[in-house]
This record gives structure tokens, C-alpha cells and sequence, in this order.
């Protein structure tokens, strides 16, 4: 279980990197990631490919970077997820809060 960022200066984008599980145990970790970025300064991709398992608390830290990234109009894409993790996505309507790859 690991949480990686990349950001990209060029792109003005932040890659957030989730590999294993993705639950509560990874709350800092993940609020790390990105919380010292200033807010909607970047856009922002969530790379899942490599993760497992996603819980509901991983759904509201991905409410938590959206609204760190602006909200309504945060530039906030999901994207690598595999079946059992886009089914919770989906299941949840996050398709109609994030760009969803």
C-alpha cells in the first residue's frame, strides 16, 4: 500500500498514485499528497490502476481533493480503474462529479 505524487510543471497537472487498498488507513498519506498545493492552482489525475479495494472512505477523500482542486469545476480525473473499483465509482455517481478514464 503506497500513495505516489508526480507533478508535472510543464502540464500543471498533479498525478496521485494509489497502489493496494485504498480505505481510511491511507487518510494522511493521501490528504499529503496534494495539500500543499494552493487550491485550484492544479489540475489534478487519480491514478487507481493498481489499486484493489476501495471503501467509502476513500470515496469522501476523493470529495475532499475536489473540493480542494474547485469544487464544481475542479480538474479532477480518475482514471486506470479496474472493474471492481469503477463499479464502486459508478455506484456512488461519481461519474457525474469526475472525469472518469
Amino acid at each position: 500500500m503506497s500513495i505516489t505524487r508526480h507533478i508535472d510543471e510543464s502540464k500543471q497537472q498533479v498525478v496521485i498514485k494509489i497502489d493496494g487498498r485504498f480505505d481510511f488507513a491511507q487518510h494522511k498519506a493521501f490528504r499529503d499528497a496534494y495539500r500543499d498545493i494552493p487550491s485550484g492552482s492544479k489540475s489534478y489525475v487519480v491514478d487507481l490502476s493498481s489499486t484493489s479495494y476501495l471503501d467509502s472512505s476513500a470515496l469522501g477523500m476523493l470529495l475532499l481533493l475536489r473540493e480542494h482542486a474547485g469544487g464544481d469545476s475542479s480538474p479532477v480525473r480518475i482514471q486506470g480503474c479496474g472493474e471492481d473499483v469503477q463499479r464502486v465509482l459508478k455506484i456512488a455517481n461519481f461519474e457525474k462529479l469526475f472525469r472518469l478514464d
